[in-house]
């Protein structure tokens, strides 16, 4: 009985190893592991409908994993920004670079289980997704 408990306490390590290591194939033919995809979300900050959802796209045909998208606490977002939420300044300026956003900003907050936050401004149209 021990034996067999421990048998599938390997294969479950094993199972959840392979899980957490397995390679992504990106459509642009790119690999990456489950820890090199950056998870954002998308929050509209202008008020203009469409916005957050048309990013969205824009950030998964790139890699990014878009875990969610809606507005932002209030639509007087002057400039776009993409915010650190767990420390990884680095994966924030890798977005904000994708987008063509210029600030990026650090408020760390682990509760919310994704790496940054973008905010759409009313700068938008200055934007790669939306024709610059």
């Amino acid at each position: 009985m021990g034996a067999a408990i421990a048998a599938f306490g390997c294969l479950a390590f094993v199972l959840a190893y392979g899980l957490v290591t397995r390679v992504v194939t990106l459509p642009d033919g790119q690999n990456k592991t489950v820890r090199d995809i950056v998870q954002v979300e998308v929050r509209n900050g202008c008020g203009v409908d469409g916005l957050a959802g048309a990013m969205a796209a824009f950030l998964r045909e790139r890699g990014y994993d878009v875990v969610a998208t809606g507005d932002y606490e209030s639509f007087g977002v002057a400039r776009s920004m993409v915010i650190d939420r767990v420390g990884d300044m680095e994966a924030a300026r890798k977005v904000a670079e994708a987008l063509g956003i210029r600030q990026v900003e650090q408020d760390i907050r682990p509760e919310y289980f994704l790496d940054a936050s973008v905010v759409i401004g009313l700068d938008y149209e200055t934007l790669h997704p939306f024709g610059k």
